[in-house]
């Protein structure tokens, strides 16, 4: 015999409808969740916990306005903390394809945080009137979500980014003397050393750190207090900064009210900016990780200057293949989060004079990107750069038969003998140095002082 679900009535303005007897949402998330079976994935726990925070701070600024008397202020504080500790995360079942103000987590949130705050206080609690008080959804979720993102850069990215930098400059320190040949196009170029490669790319991230850390400051300008469309309708006028300052003593954020409320609701461009910046944070990493492949590929039949860390078998049918799986799902999770920016492009774009209706997909595609681009740079920096070895005689006689170090002869002998010497080198696959003791009319000491690769790597001997 079928096991019967118990069910009690709900109701809301449209009326009465059934919700399971233990869930503690009510009549507008049951029917947002009949309504969207879309994803079957519902919204990042990272934005139920920020929203939570939102609804906690609301009730702290309500009660000390008398807005709330002082014992409902402190239950709907203290369920509102809970749920954004990690309590009743399975109460959030809304799929993440939903109304694009995100109004459906907006009920589900105050609905849950109304139940338990009620059953814990014996009180009679509402989700709109005492929950949502002085809030709109449309100022709530665009708030909401400029808090996750702010928070989960500040405590996954940002630090992950820190970790990569760290883990390459102090590979760097350790085989930066090695001197290579540099590639322009895909061929020989002239000598640098490890160092100065490695140091290329933490500058890249040094300067991708720079830029998000930028975009959060616009980011950290929170819109709660514009209720509807931005006029702050059913809101004391202290409550948005009230909000903000709330917010910012219970995560260690500097978040300020918006200077103007109707931008934040209306328009996403200061989180299309820090998408972009995520977006350009995977154009490095990608950059880094196709670098890696490159000097890794072989192991003789490509460039064979460094060896990854082994770390599984690559073939199931080729035995002793190993691959570089960790900058291959480095480049996947890059070209990952280029996509989620071009999506969120189109989401920022799409609002209608008071407010923008694609919120929650812009509130999944930031988290997403977030935490990739995290977790792929902390595998790289452990299990691909920290291990890397040099094959220090691969990248020595690659670097002797370089033709292109005759450049450094062009100021005493001329581009066009220089060239003569490159291709004679090249073609009977010989040392530049050899051919040019034969035909530059210079003595040996004054070649090797002019060709000598470490000397190159900072310019060369300036006469």
């Amino acid at each position: 015999m079928a096991k019967r679900t118990a069910f009690r009535i709900e109701h809301d303005s449209m009326g009465e409808l059934q919700v399971p007897a233990d869930a503690l949402w009510g009549a507008q998330t049951q029917r947002a969740k009949d309504n969207f079976h879309i994803s079957g994935r519902p919204m990042p726990e990272a934005f139920v916990r920020s929203l939570a925070l939102v609804k906690a701070a609301a009730a702290v600024v309500n009660g000390h306005l008398g807005l709330l008397d002082r014992a409902r202020a402190d239950a709907v504080m203290e369920a509102a903390t809970a749920v954004a500790g990690g309590a009743h995360a399975d109460q959030f079942p809304i799929d993440r394809y939903q109304t694009g103000s995100g109004t459906s987590s907006n009920m589900n949130a105050n609905e849950v945080i109304a139940h338990v705050a009620a059953a814990a206080s014996k009180l009679a609690i509402h989700p709109n009137d005492h929950v949502n008080l002085g809030q709109s959804s449309n100022d709530t979720i665009p708030t909401s979500i400029r808090v996750m993102a702010a928070l989960e850069a500040r405590q996954t990215l940002l630090p992950a980014l820190a970790h990569l930098r760290k883990t390459i400059d102090k590979r760097a320190k350790a085989i930066g003397k090695t001197v290579k040949t540099g590639r322009t196009h895909l061929m020989d170029a002239m000598p640098l050393t490890f160092a100065q490669e490695f140091g290329a790319w933490s500058a890249q991230l040094e300067s991708a750190q720079a830029r998000i850390e930028d975009s959060l400051k616009r980011v950290r300008r929170l819109p709660i207090g514009g209720t509807a469309i931005g006029t702050g309708i059913n809101a004391h006028p202290k409550f948005g900064k009230g909000v903000a300052k709330a917010l910012s003593a219970a995560t260690g954020a500097k978040f300020e009210q918006a200077a103007n409320t109707f931008e934040g609701l209306a328009a996403q461009d200061d989180l299309v900016e820090l998408s972009g910046q995520f977006s350009a944070l995977a154009v490095a990493l990608m950059k880094i990780g196709n670098d890696l492949r490159w000097m890794n590929s072989g192991p003789l039949a490509g460039l064979g200057e460094i060896e990854l860390p082994a770390l599984q078998p690559g073939s199931s049918i080729m035995p002793g293949k190993v691959n570089p799986v960790i900058p291959e799902a480095l480049c996947m999770v890059c070209a990952q989060v280029i996509g989620l920016h071009q999506a969120v492009v189109v989401a920022g774009q799409s609002g209608n004079f008071q407010l923008n209706v694609m919120l929650p997909l812009i509130a999944c595609n930031l988290d997403e990107a977030n935490g990739l681009l995290a977790n792929a740079m902390r595998e790289l920096a452990d299990k691909a750069i920290a291990g890397l070895r040099i094959r220090k005689d691969v990248v020595a006689d690659a670097l002797d038969r370089n033709p292109i170090l005759v450049t450094a002869l062009n100021p005493v002998i001329g581009y066009e003998k220089a060239a003569k010497i490159a291709k004679r080198a090249y073609a009977e696959n010989r040392p530049v140095l050899e051919v040019a003791l034969e035909d530059s009319g210079l003595p040996e000491k004054r070649l090797r002082a002019l060709l000598d690769p470490a000397d190159l790597t900072t310019g060369g001997i300036k006469d």
